[in-house]
C-alpha cells in the first residue's frame, strides 16, 4: 500500500519551505524576473534551510537517514510555488550531489560530497541538454572517446545553470566504446571547455543559464561517474523527471491559488466572477490537473525510494505535468482577462515559466 502521509520530519520541511517561499521569495520574484537574478541574500537564506544536506544520508556526511525522492519532491513543489527560477537556482547543486549519492565511487564521494555540506551553495552544475530540435537525452551528440587512462570530450551543451564560475561541471556524453551515456566530472577551467555568454530565455529569466562548448577536453578515467561501472543513466533521468514534475506542480498550484483569489475578489455585474460557470468550471478543471500531476509525481518518487524501476512512472508524470502546467497557467491568465497579460501580475510569468518544462530535461534532480 502506497502512503503519502508526510512524516513528521517531512511536514516540518514542507512548512519551513512554504514560509520561505511566501515570505522571502514571492515578494521579490517579479523584480528578480525583471532584473534577471535573485538577491544573494534570498539564495543564501534558502540554502540555509538545508534541503539538500538534509536529504544526504548521515553515512555520507549529511543530516538525513536516507536519500528520499519523495522528500525532495515535497520540497521542490513548495520552492516552485514561490518561484521556479529560484527553485532551479537553489537546487542546482543537487544536479551533482544526487548522481554522486546514487552512483559515485567511494573515492568520488570522498572528494566531492563535503562540497554540499558547506554553509554556502557549492559552485557546481551539470550539463545534459544539447542545442538541436530533435534532442534526446539517450542519444547525445556530445561524445566521450576513451584513450589511455582518460577520455576526450567533444560537443555543445545549452541551458547549463550557473555555469559561469562553476568549479566543476558534470558533463553527460555518449560513450561509443561502451555504447551508453556516461557522466564526467570536468573542471570549470579545463582546457578546451568554454562557457558562452548568458542565454536570454523566454521564461525562468532569473536563472542564469549558459551554453558550454567542449573541444578535446581531457578527463581522467577516475572522474567518470561510477568509475569503470559507470552510472545508471535511466535511473538518474527518472530522478530528474520526478523533480521537474514536482516543480511543475508548484508552478501550477501557485497560478491556480492566485487565480482563485482573484476570481473571488473581482466583481462583474454585481457578483464575483468566481460565481460564473465559465470561470468556476475552468478553475475546477485546473484543480483536478494539479492533484493528478502531484499524485503521479509522488508515485514515481515512491517507487524510486523503494529501489524499483520508475522509468515508466517518471515519464508519465513529467509528460503529464509538462502539459498540465501550461494549461493551468494559461487558465490563470484567462481568469485575469486583460490584466493577465500585464507584467505586473505574476500569471504571465508563470505561463512563460510553465512553457519551458517540455525542454528542461535534466535541469533538476531529487
Amino acid at each position: 500500500m502506497i502512503s503519502f502521509t508526510p512524516t513528521e520530519e517531512q511536514q516540518m520541511l514542507i512548512d519551513a519551505v512554504r514560509r520561505y517561499s511566501a515570505n522571502e521569495v514571492r515578494p521579490v520574484a517579479h523584480d528578480s524576473d525583471e532584473n534577471c537574478g535573485f538577491p544573494d541574500k534570498v539564495i543564501q537564506t534558502g540554502w540555509a534551510l538545508g534541503i539538500l544536506p538534509g536529504n544526504i544520508p548521515e553515512a555520507l556526511g549529511g543530516f538525513g537517514d536516507a536519500h528520499s525522492a519523495v522528500t525532495g519532491a515535497l520540497a521542490y513543489e513548495e520552492l516552485a510555488y514561490g518561484d521556479l527560477s529560484l527553485a532551479l537556482h537553489l537546487m542546482t547543486p543537487a544536479l551533482v550531489a544526487v548522481p554522486l549519492m546514487l552512483d559515485g565511487t567511494p573515492d568520488q564521494r570522498a572528494e566531492f560530497m563535503d562540497l554540499f555540506l558547506d554553509e554556502t551553495p557549492p559552485p557546481v552544475t551539470a550539463a545534459l541538454i544539447e542545442p538541436r530540435i530533435n534532442f534526446d537525452p539517450v542519444r547525445l551528440q556530445t561524445t566521450a572517446a576513451a584513450e589511455n587512462g582518460h577520455f576526450r570530450l567533444n560537443g555543445r551543451k545549452v541551458y547549463v545553470p550557473l555555469a559561469e564560475g562553476a568549479e566543476w561541471i558534470l558533463i553527460y556524453a555518449w560513450n561509443a566504446g561502451a555504447e551508453r551515456v556516461d557522466a564526467f566530472f570536468v573542471r570549470g577551467d579545463a582546457p578546451g571547455l568554454a562557457v558562452g555568454p548568458r542565454e536570454r530565455l523566454m521564461g525562468v529569466r532569473a536563472l542564469p543559464t549558459y551554453p558550454v562548448t567542449l573541444e578535446d577536453v581531457r578527463v581522467e578515467a577516475a572522474y567518470r561517474l561510477g568509475g569503470e561501472a559507470g552510472a545508471d543513466f535511466a535511473r538518474l533521468m527518472a530522478h530528474s523527471r520526478v523533480a521537474l514534475a514536482a516543480l511543475a506542480v508548484g508552478v501550477m498550484r501557485g497560478a491556480l491559488d492566485y487565480a482563485i483569489d482573484y476570481a473571488k475578489q473581482r466583481e462583474q455585474f454585481g457578483a464575483p466572477i468566481a460565481t460564473r460557470q465559465a470561470i468556476a468550471f475552468m478553475l475546477a478543471e485546473c484543480a483536478i490537473e494539479v492533484d493528478a500531476a502531484r499524485l503521479m509525481a509522488w508515485e514515481a518518487a515512491w517507487k524510486l525510494d523503494q529501489g524499483q524501476d520508475a522509468t515508466r512512472e517518471s515519464v508519465l508524470a513529467k509528460t503529464y505535468a509538462d502539459q498540465a502546467a501550461v494549461v493551468v497557467a494559461d487558465s490563470a491568465v484567462q481568469t485575469l482577462g486583460g490584466y493577465g497579460y500585464i507584467r505586473e501580475y505574476p500569471v504571465e510569468r508563470w505561463l512563460r515559466n510553465a512553457r519551458g518544462f517540455a525542454a528542461f530535461d535534466g535541469l533538476a534532480m531529487v
